[in-house]
């Protein structure tokens, strides 16, 4: 029950928060009106979410130490790198969506492709955060995991239809605060009942962030790599960049937000490596939070710590869902109706959420792992993406044949890599080739076909 009154509380700020949704502007990108606050906080707890509460703490608890080198610690790298070099030169391109980029510097086709490289990284996060909440449902209520992650998805796709990114941001506010909250309070109490007995029994080997040596330097440059590399221009960071009222608070509200993230995000890490020794042996090592904070909490006390968990879902998968949705609405529909009416877009962005919300269960439903959906969509497409992007908002190298060289060989040579041949190291090798097809391409003569006009702030 107290989960439930939680999540309503969500849905009546979304609800009242949304009224204020006039056009296109306000629903996808808040009116470009965000302050450092709200700014902060939503790039901080859209980026927080199952990943890490649950992901990351059941691979530590399952690996050490060793299973965290992505999360928390390349994904907080990843947000503050974004803050300082690229928000400033994104938020002054007024961009509704980050795939307005590639058209606006090289072509409509390109824009289209993005799109379908895109959309698919969004779904694989938003995916993670239904299953990670159908593990919380299944952990806090006994309930079989598939019919508890049925039940998150009706529950996330019925609150981001709602929202808009405006009430995102204002939701983000609570969620953030109910996540610091409830995560201190686990620790604390974890801590106090049996100190630091726990950590120091740990293997050697399990505090070792390597993994016992037995990496190699280019397999330890591929773990870090994708979090890194492929998120630096995430669509979802990217949405919050431009919805902030000033290119300031943009840059600075990100780098913020990126090291709160660094610093909350120890708190699975301890409790992942404590959990292995006090609760060996779960079945699912993602429950491993849940499981944690119904073995040392009051009841009281595992409402709040639940509340955290879901909002730590809620914040990232409302946000998955909107982007995804905008991507398609936006630079595809709209651009295909020019013709179309404010509140026509809103209604056509809104039913994409639903629709996507609706495959990113089935998507779910077939992972193994929250950390398997997240690593992909950092992988997915993102060679290509973060290549195009980087020459074509900071330099005037290559045109439409550059750009689409990039994201073909990009998203090529990772299905093929990572699924097909199993390569050892698929992330750089598709950033590798990637970044070289971009360069060839632009040798043999693609010129620079768009004219980026940045705005002032």
């Amino acid at each position: 029950m107290g989960i439930a009154g939680y999540i309503a509380i969500q849905f009546v700020i979304g609800i009242i928060v949304s009224r204020r949704i006039r056009n296109e502007a306000d629903y996808l990108v808040a009116g470009r009106s965000l302050g450092p606050i709200l700014t902060t906080f939503t790039v901080f707890a859209t980026w927080f979410g199952a990943e890490t509460c649950i992901g990351a703490a059941g691979a530590i608890y399952e690996s050490g130490l060793a299973g965290g080198s992505a999360d928390p610690f390349g994904y907080g790298l990843c947000v503050i790198l974004t803050g300082i070099v690229f928000a400033v030169p994104l938020w002054r391109l007024r961009l509704t969506t980050l795939a307005d980029l590639f058209r606006i510097r090289f072509s409509s086709s390109i824009e289209r492709l993005a799109v379908l490289l895109l959309v698919p990284t969004s779904l694989f996060w938003a995916a993670a955060q239904v299953r990670a909440f159908g593990q919380v449902l299944s952990s806090a209520s006994g309930m079989e995991v598939n019919l508890a992650i049925g039940m998150a998805a009706v529950v996330v796709v019925g609150y981001t239809v709602f929202g808009g990114l405006l009430a995102d941001a204002w939701t983000d506010v609570v969620q953030g605060i109910a996540l610091l909250v409830g995560l201190a309070v686990l620790l604390v109490v974890v801590l106090r009942t049996e100190g630091i007995a726990p950590l120091a029994a740990l293997e050697p080997g399990s505090m070792d962030p390597l993994g016992g040596g037995e990496m190699t330097l280019l397999g330890l440059l591929e773990e870090w790599t994708i979090p890194v590399v492929g998120s630096l221009v995430a669509a979802e960071l990217v949405a919050r960049i431009v919805s902030a009222r000033s290119a300031r608070v943009a840059r600075n509200a990100t780098i913020v937000a990126g090291a709160s993230y660094l610093m909350v995000g120890l708190v699975p890490v301890v409790l992942g490596l404590a959990g292995s020794v006090l609760m060996p042996g779960l079945e699912h090592g993602e429950q491993i939070l849940p499981a944690l904070a119904q073995e040392y909490l009051p009841t009281a006390l595992f409402v709040v710590f639940a509340g955290a968990l879901v909002s730590a879902i809620l914040s990232t998968v409302d946000s998955a869902l909107l982007v995804a949705s905008s991507l398609l609405s936006h630079n595809l529909v709209v651009q295909l109706r020019p013709g179309l009416s404010e509140r026509a877009k809103v209604r056509i962005a809104r039913a994409g959420v639903a629709l996507l919300g609706a495959c990113a269960y089935l998507m779910a439903l077939r992972a193994d792992q929250v950390y398997e959906l997240v690593e992909e969509a950092s992988a997915f497409g993102s060679a290509g993406i973060v290549t195009v992007v980087t020459f074509g908002l900071f330099t005037r190298i290559g045109g439409t044949g550059s750009a689409l060289a990039a994201l073909l060989t990009g998203v090529t040579a990772w299905v093929l890599g990572a699924h097909v041949l199993a390569l050892p190291y698929p992330y750089l090798t598709s950033l590798g080739l990637a970044v070289a097809s971009y360069l060839f391409t632009a040798s043999l003569g693609s010129s620079f076909e768009g004219e980026l006009v940045p705005a002032e702030g």
